[in-house]
């Protein structure tokens, strides 16, 4: 059976940081790329990151770039979101995702196994 935990979402001021786990069980970890994604109230679920099978070949979209990082410790099935200078507009539910494709890929219908989700909030 496939699972995907994610923690280390919480309450953070603005500028402040976090930073996502995703532990993966059921699967060959290193054969999969990893996305991580994002969904506020009442918007869409959108894309925020992922990291090829080999964790050399990260992804972001432009509303996180500079600012998220994402990484994976193969040895360990996990993958990290460093997610510094939050801003209010990254309060969401985030999810992490596994995919069969070596890349990843901003489109959720390429991914495979999903999470349950873990909440950041960002607020004074």
């Amino acid at each position: 059976q496939v699972q995907l935990v994610e923690s280390g979402g919480g309450l953070v001021q603005p500028g402040g940081s976090l930073r996502l786990s995703c532990v993966v069980s059921g699967l060959t970890f290193s054969d999969y790329s990893v996305g991580w994604f994002r969904q506020a109230p009442g918007k869409e679920r959108e894309f925020a990151a992922a990291v090829s099978w080999s964790g050399l070949t990260p992804s972001y979209a432009n509303s996180v770039k500079g600012r998220f990082t994402v990484s994976r410790d193969n040895a360990k099935n996990t993958v990290y979101l460093q997610m510094n200078m939050l801003q209010p507009k990254d309060a969401a539910v985030y999810y992490c995702a596994v995919s069969r494709g070596r890349f990843g890929s901003i489109l959720e219908r390429e991914y495979d196994y999903w999470g349950q989700g873990t909440q950041v909030t960002v607020s004074s």
